[in-house]
Protein backbone atom coordinates (compact mmCIF):
# COMPACT_ATOMS: atom_id res chain seq x y z
CA UNK A 1 0.00 0.00 0.00
CA UNK A 2 1.32 3.45 -0.88
CA UNK A 3 2.59 5.60 1.96
CA UNK A 4 0.01 8.33 1.31
CA UNK A 5 -2.81 5.77 1.47
CA UNK A 6 -1.49 4.46 4.80
CA UNK A 7 -1.26 8.01 6.14
CA UNK A 8 -4.87 8.68 5.12
CA UNK A 9 -5.96 5.42 6.70
CA UNK A 10 -4.30 6.33 10.00
CA UNK A 11 -5.85 9.82 9.99
CA UNK A 12 -9.33 8.48 9.21
CA UNK A 13 -9.17 5.80 11.88
CA UNK A 14 -7.79 8.25 14.46
CA UNK A 15 -10.45 10.82 13.57
CA UNK A 16 -13.25 8.33 14.22
CA UNK A 17 -11.73 7.10 17.47
CA UNK A 18 -10.88 10.56 18.80
CA UNK A 19 -14.34 11.85 17.90
CA UNK A 20 -16.14 8.97 19.59
CA UNK A 21 -13.89 8.30 22.59
CA UNK A 22 -11.91 11.51 23.11
CA UNK A 23 -8.30 12.47 22.56
CA UNK A 24 -6.84 11.65 25.95
CA UNK A 25 -8.78 8.39 26.27
CA UNK A 26 -7.61 7.08 22.90
CA UNK A 27 -4.12 5.66 22.90
CA UNK A 28 -1.77 5.37 19.95
CA UNK A 29 -1.78 1.58 20.27
CA UNK A 30 -5.57 1.47 19.86
CA UNK A 31 -5.26 3.63 16.73
CA UNK A 32 -2.46 1.47 15.36
CA UNK A 33 -4.47 -1.72 15.88
CA UNK A 34 -7.66 -0.27 14.38
CA UNK A 35 -5.73 1.10 11.38
CA UNK A 36 -3.98 -2.26 11.01
CA UNK A 37 -0.54 -0.75 10.65
CA UNK A 38 2.75 -1.47 12.36
CA UNK A 39 4.27 0.84 14.93
CA UNK A 40 6.99 1.66 12.44
CA UNK A 41 4.44 2.68 9.80
CA UNK A 42 2.51 4.80 12.29
CA UNK A 43 5.62 6.59 13.52
CA UNK A 44 6.96 7.03 9.98
CA UNK A 45 3.91 9.19 9.28
CA UNK A 46 3.44 10.81 12.70
CA UNK A 47 6.36 11.41 15.03
CA UNK A 48 4.01 11.76 18.02
CA UNK A 49 0.41 11.53 19.11
CA UNK A 50 0.37 15.34 19.16
CA UNK A 51 1.29 15.46 15.48
CA UNK A 52 -1.50 12.99 14.72
CA UNK A 53 -4.02 15.02 16.74
CA UNK A 54 -3.15 18.16 14.76
CA UNK A 55 -3.55 16.28 11.47
CA UNK A 56 -6.91 14.91 12.62
CA UNK A 57 -8.21 18.31 13.73
CA UNK A 58 -7.18 19.89 10.43
CA UNK A 59 -8.82 17.06 8.48
CA UNK A 60 -12.03 17.33 10.52
CA UNK A 61 -12.10 21.09 9.93
CA UNK A 62 -11.81 20.63 6.18
CA UNK A 63 -14.36 17.81 6.02
CA UNK A 64 -16.85 19.44 8.35
CA UNK A 65 -16.84 22.86 6.69
CA UNK A 66 -17.10 21.38 3.20
CA UNK A 67 -19.96 19.08 4.23
CA UNK A 68 -21.73 21.88 6.07
CA UNK A 69 -21.47 24.28 3.13
CA UNK A 70 -22.70 21.64 0.68
CA UNK A 71 -25.64 20.91 2.97
CA UNK A 72 -26.56 24.60 3.18
CA UNK A 73 -26.46 24.87 -0.62
CA UNK A 74 -28.53 21.70 -0.96
CA UNK A 75 -31.21 23.06 1.39
CA UNK A 76 -31.52 26.50 -0.21
CA UNK A 77 -30.61 28.36 -3.36
CA UNK A 78 -31.31 31.96 -2.37
CA UNK A 79 -29.18 34.18 -0.11
CA UNK A 80 -31.90 34.44 2.56
CA UNK A 81 -32.65 30.75 2.29
CA UNK A 82 -29.00 29.81 2.75
CA UNK A 83 -28.77 31.92 5.87
CA UNK A 84 -31.75 30.08 7.34
CA UNK A 85 -30.42 26.74 6.08
CA UNK A 86 -27.46 26.78 8.46
CA UNK A 87 -29.91 25.40 11.02
CA UNK A 88 -31.15 22.74 8.61
CA UNK A 89 -27.57 21.68 7.96
CA UNK A 90 -26.98 21.47 11.71
CA UNK A 91 -30.19 19.45 12.14
CA UNK A 92 -29.03 17.00 9.48
CA UNK A 93 -25.66 16.68 11.24
CA UNK A 94 -27.25 16.10 14.66
CA UNK A 95 -29.43 13.36 13.20
CA UNK A 96 -26.76 11.65 11.13
CA UNK A 97 -24.97 8.47 12.04
CA UNK A 98 -22.25 8.80 14.65
CA UNK A 99 -23.02 12.26 16.06
CA UNK A 100 -20.82 12.80 19.13
CA UNK A 101 -21.11 16.56 19.39
CA UNK A 102 -18.59 18.98 17.97
CA UNK A 103 -15.06 17.60 17.78
CA UNK A 104 -13.70 21.13 18.30
CA UNK A 105 -15.77 21.79 21.41
CA UNK A 106 -14.76 18.37 22.72
CA UNK A 107 -11.07 18.94 21.96
CA UNK A 108 -11.01 22.42 23.50
CA UNK A 109 -12.57 20.94 26.64
CA UNK A 110 -9.73 18.41 26.83
CA UNK A 111 -7.00 20.91 25.95
CA UNK A 112 -8.14 23.98 27.85
CA UNK A 113 -5.11 26.28 27.63
CA UNK A 114 -5.76 28.95 25.01
CA UNK A 115 -2.16 28.72 23.79
CA UNK A 116 -2.32 24.94 23.33
CA UNK A 117 -1.84 24.14 19.60
CA UNK A 118 -4.94 21.92 19.62
CA UNK A 119 -7.03 24.65 21.22
CA UNK A 120 -5.72 27.13 18.63
CA UNK A 121 -6.82 24.86 15.75
CA UNK A 122 -10.27 24.56 17.38
CA UNK A 123 -10.54 28.36 17.66
CA UNK A 124 -9.48 28.70 14.00
CA UNK A 125 -12.27 26.32 12.98
CA UNK A 126 -14.84 28.39 14.86
CA UNK A 127 -13.49 31.57 13.28
CA UNK A 128 -13.82 30.07 9.79
CA UNK A 129 -17.40 28.99 10.54
CA UNK A 130 -18.16 32.51 11.75
CA UNK A 131 -16.71 33.95 8.53
CA UNK A 132 -18.82 31.58 6.46
CA UNK A 133 -22.06 32.58 8.20
CA UNK A 134 -21.02 36.24 8.01
CA UNK A 135 -20.67 35.88 4.22
CA UNK A 136 -24.13 34.33 4.05
CA UNK A 137 -25.48 37.22 6.14
CA UNK A 138 -23.76 39.77 3.89
CA UNK A 139 -25.15 38.06 0.78
CA UNK A 140 -28.64 38.17 2.33
CA UNK A 141 -28.30 41.91 2.95
CA UNK A 142 -28.02 41.88 6.74
CA UNK A 143 -27.52 45.34 8.22
CA UNK A 144 -24.68 44.05 10.43
CA UNK A 145 -23.43 40.73 8.98
CA UNK A 146 -20.72 40.22 11.63
CA UNK A 147 -23.17 40.69 14.50
CA UNK A 148 -25.78 38.43 12.91
CA UNK A 149 -23.14 35.77 12.29
CA UNK A 150 -22.04 35.94 15.91
CA UNK A 151 -25.64 35.57 17.09
CA UNK A 152 -26.45 32.68 14.77
CA UNK A 153 -23.21 30.89 15.55
CA UNK A 154 -23.94 31.16 19.27
CA UNK A 155 -27.34 29.58 18.67
CA UNK A 156 -25.79 26.78 16.63
CA UNK A 157 -23.08 26.16 19.23
CA UNK A 158 -25.68 26.01 21.99
CA UNK A 159 -27.85 23.68 19.93
CA UNK A 160 -24.84 21.46 19.24
CA UNK A 161 -24.04 21.10 22.92
CA UNK A 162 -27.70 20.56 23.80
CA UNK A 163 -28.11 17.91 21.10
CA UNK A 164 -25.01 16.08 22.29
CA UNK A 165 -25.38 16.39 26.06
CA UNK A 166 -29.16 16.05 26.29
CA UNK A 167 -29.76 13.89 23.22
CA UNK A 168 -32.18 16.45 21.77
CA UNK A 169 -32.02 15.73 18.05
CA UNK A 170 -34.36 18.67 17.36
CA UNK A 171 -32.12 21.25 19.04
CA UNK A 172 -31.19 22.86 15.70
CA UNK A 173 -34.85 23.32 14.76
CA UNK A 174 -35.51 24.98 18.12
CA UNK A 175 -32.49 27.22 17.57
CA UNK A 176 -33.81 27.99 14.08
CA UNK A 177 -37.00 29.44 15.58
CA UNK A 178 -34.87 31.90 17.57
CA UNK A 179 -32.54 32.47 14.64
CA UNK A 180 -35.43 33.43 12.38
CA UNK A 181 -36.29 36.30 14.70
CA UNK A 182 -32.71 37.57 14.45
CA UNK A 183 -32.57 37.06 10.68
CA UNK A 184 -35.88 38.83 10.11
CA UNK A 185 -34.80 41.74 12.28
CA UNK A 186 -31.41 42.06 10.58
CA UNK A 187 -32.34 41.30 6.98
CA UNK A 188 -35.96 42.35 6.64
CA UNK A 189 -35.65 45.15 9.16
CA UNK A 190 -32.60 46.59 7.37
Amino acid sequence: MKASIKREQIINVALNLFYKDGFNATGVEKIREAAEVSKKTLYNHFKSKDELILAVLRRRDEQFRNNFMRAVERFADTPNGRLEAVFDAAHEWFNGNNFYGCMFINASAEFTALENPFHIVCAEHKKLMHQYVEKLARDAGAKDPAKLSEQLNLLIEGATVHAHVCGDKNAALKAKEMGMVLIEDSVLGA
